[in-house]
């Protein structure tokens, strides 16, 4: 199936350990315009935090995301023994708080500030005040997908309980929903962040398989849908940050 699994090997390559090296230096010292060149955007933070677009913007964020205890993980990290190469998905800090590409650009921050945390919990109020009555009540947000047909909305409601909200591409989620689907599942897909949510209705069984670790071009998640345990619909589809 999906499945991933991260294998640390031997020392980093020196000519990786010149860019980590450069990387730990900048974060030491607070050079955010180094930092910014170093980064692949648009980059990411957790939904539904906004994304960076770009370095301008990177700079002006940079304090919500560098905290003490970030910059310290990666000032104490030895280049040689902390960080390992994944194969072509790029190189990891321990077990994956930061990623890079082999090229030496940041790929991802799998860390949140207290700031992030604060600023996660504005942002949830203020959406729940935006949907449909019917879908208001939730714990956490998980994401918002968008296919070519579809817009699906996947919300944590506590207790590992995990709802499906979806309606056509052309709907608003301030509408009801065209269908709705509650107990499902959080399946995690080895130890790289991939993962899936699986809902089930009768004889059909809704996957939305979410992949921030993929080989180059392929897509960022997908929807399939299964009667019978066959499938009959699969569609990519984008990941919408807001």
């Amino acid at each position: 199936m999906h499945s991933i699994n991260l294998v640390a090997g031997q020392d980093l390559k020196p000519e990786y350990q010149k860019f980590i090296k450069a990387f730990i230096a900048n974060v030491k010292n607070d050079k955010k315009e180094a930092i910014g060149a170093m980064i692949s955007y648009p980059f990411k933070r957790e939904y539904p935090i906004p994304t960076i677009k770009n370095k301008a913007e990177f700079i002006k964020r940079y304090n919500e995301i560098f905290d003490a205890i970030l910059k310290s993980e990666i000032i104490k990290s030895d280049p040689a023994k902390d960080w390992s190469e994944v194969g072509w998905r790029g190189i990891m800090l321990n077990q994956g708080t930061i990623w890079m590409d082999t090229d030496g650009k940041l790929t991802a921050i799998n860390y949140q500030s207290k700031f992030e945390k604060d600023f996660k919990n504005k942002i949830i109020a203020s959406e729940k005040t935006k949907l449909h009555p019917s879908i208001a009540k939730f714990k956490t947000p998980e994401c918002v997908l968008e296919t070519s047909k579809f817009r699906i909305r996947i919300d944590d409601l506590g207790n590992g309980n995990y709802r499906y909200a979806s309606w056509s591409i052309k709907k608003s989620i301030s509408e009801k929903p065209d269908l709705v689907i509650t107990n499902g599942k959080w399946l995690p897909d080895g130890t790289g962040g991939n993962h899936s949510f699986e809902f089930k209705k009768g004889q059909y069984v809704y996957e939305c398989y979410i992949a921030p670790l993929r080989e180059k071009g392929a897509a960022p998640a997908r929807l399939i849908i299964y009667q019978n345990k066959k499938e009959i619909l699969s569609q990519d589809a984008k990941i919408v940050s807001k």
